[in-house]
């Protein structure tokens, strides 16, 4: 019987990562202006995502896309408006493909609007992904478990279903495989992990090139 896959996405920094090792900006030169991808260069479709992994399970084992859930964090509407608009058609998309979302509102600093420097930041989103990595497989909801994401934040909830459980449910990261890519969460945790790492041909496969902001 096929293992039943629930991926789970960090939405900001599998985006922020697929930037980070495809897309780096280019800084001017005699002959070529600074370039910089433009916004949706990094986006992804979650199911394909989740569908391109499934397909690539580790040796002797057969897996099918149970529930792709992603997490991110939702701009304030009256404070950044454009892009709270652009987030929501978003996740309007994400729902429609078959992802199960879960955001959580920005929070923004007391300065921010009036200091160029300030930054809206996400706060609680990991949280929420760990204690649903961590239950799910206390409830058997799931047979592999498989966090998209860099952030060693995260790797407390990867490392405590690998030491509770010999061999199922299984915990597995996924990460973004060129020379300027982040490191993957398996290559900090306390024993070996299974990671699925994806190169810019398989990022390819999985692009999201539309602009939410149009």
């Amino acid at each position: 019987m096929a293992d039943r896959v629930t991926l789970f996405i960090d939405a900001q920094n599998v985006y922020k990562g697929a930037r980070d090792a495809f897309f780096r900006p280019q800084a001017a030169t005699a002959t070529s202006p600074a370039y910089r991808a433009p916004h949706p260069s990094g986006q992804i479709n979650p199911m394909e995502l989740g569908h391109l992994i499934c397909s690539r399970p580790p040796p002797g084992r057969e897996r099918v896309l149970h529930e792709v859930r992603i997490y991110t964090g939702r701009p304030e509407s009256t404070k950044q408006p454009q892009s709270y608009g652009a987030h929501m058609k978003q996740c309007v998309a994400w729902e429609r493909a078959g992802a199960v979302v879960f955001a959580r509102t920005l929070r923004y600093p007391w300065d921010y609007g009036t200091n160029p420097s300030a930054r809206p930041q996400e706060k609680g989103i990991d949280v929420q992904l760990c204690v649903d990595f961590v239950a799910g497989a206390i409830e058997d909801a799931y047979d592999v478990g498989i966090i998209s994401s860099t952030d060693t934040d995260l790797r407390p909830a990867v490392e405590y279903v690998v030491h509770k459980y010999a061999n199922y449910p299984r915990a597995e990261v996924m990460a973004w495989k060129s020379p300027t890519a982040n490191r993957s969460i398996a290559t900090h945790a306390s024993r070996g992990i299974w990671c699925h790492y994806l190169d810019f041909t398989d990022y390819q496969m999985v692009e999201d090139a539309h602009d939410y902001n149009t």
